[in-house]
């Protein structure tokens, strides 16, 4: 079975993080910085959202809102499904294709184990794939 703990084992552990308080700017500028979509917005060591290039768009540029002066906390998704490390790829993908989100928070005892993105999520469905094949080519062979 295709768990989210083992695509979180082959993915880097460092989360991109910035405060609430932030100004989108900054969060923005973090983004560039470690080359992501997505930041992670945490209040200590408490989850409270995740700020996308989609929450930039669709809630600052197309509204004409000014990066400086608007937090993240007043743009960032929250209240995202979340998923353990115990659930499948297959229902993150369901996740993500009912809430029309791209980022998951990965929980592991109330506590955030890390994010999947709809790119983690097909690229371990083409490995998966691969690998299946691999099998299937080796079987033929004998």
């Amino acid at each position: 079975m295709n768990l989210v703990k083992h695509l979180l084992n082959r993915k880097s552990g460092k989360l991109v993080t910035a405060s609430p308080n932030h100004s989108v700017r900054e969060a923005l500028t973090l983004m560039a910085k470690n080359d992501v979509g997505a930041v992670v917005v945490m209040d200590g060591d408490q989850f409270k959202g995740i700020l996308t290039e989609r929450d930039y768009s669709r809630k600052i540029i197309l509204k004409d809102r000014n990066s400086r002066d608007t937090t993240v906390e007043e743009i960032m998704s929250k209240d995202l499904p979340g998923v353990s490390p115990t659930d499948t790829i297959e229902h993150c993908m369901e996740l993500l294709d009912e809430h029309h989100i791209r980022y998951l928070p990965v929980f592991d005892g109330g506590k955030l184990a890390g994010i999947v993105s709809i790119s983690d999520l097909i690229k371990e469905t083409l490995l998966i794939q691969q690998r299946t094949i691999d099998q299937l080519e080796n079987y033929i062979r004998g």
